[in-house]
């Protein structure tokens, strides 16, 4: 880049904060958790395990308020804690204007 150049920043904002789903504990009725975690994950049931062993832990990201309630009222649903967040705000990041 020549010295005559500049480079122009812009901060990207975001309208809609996003949300997470933590699974703050698994429950009496593990089974159950498991499944409405491979409902909502797709992962497999041998992950989905692991991540209901591992309470508390976030299992989905990047959601929308009303997607994450859902998600939270079926993880509730099979007998887990769970809850909704909103995601940490990531320092403040700027991309250069082409």
């Amino acid at each position: 880049m020549a010295d005559s150049e500049s480079v122009e920043y812009y901060t990207l904002l975001c309208d809609d904060p996003s949300y997470e789903v933590v699974l703050v504990d698994c429950g009496p009725r593990e089974k159950d958790v498991i499944l409405a975690l491979r409902k909502l994950t797709g992962l497999s049931l041998w992950r989905c395990r692991n991540l209901a062993r591992q309470a508390a832990v976030t299992v989905l990201e990047g959601l929308g308020d009303y997607e994450a309630q859902s998600a939270v009222s079926v993880l509730r649903g099979a007998g887990a804690r769970a809850e909704w967040r909103a995601e940490p705000e990531p320092r403040e990041r700027t991309a250069p204007s082409a």
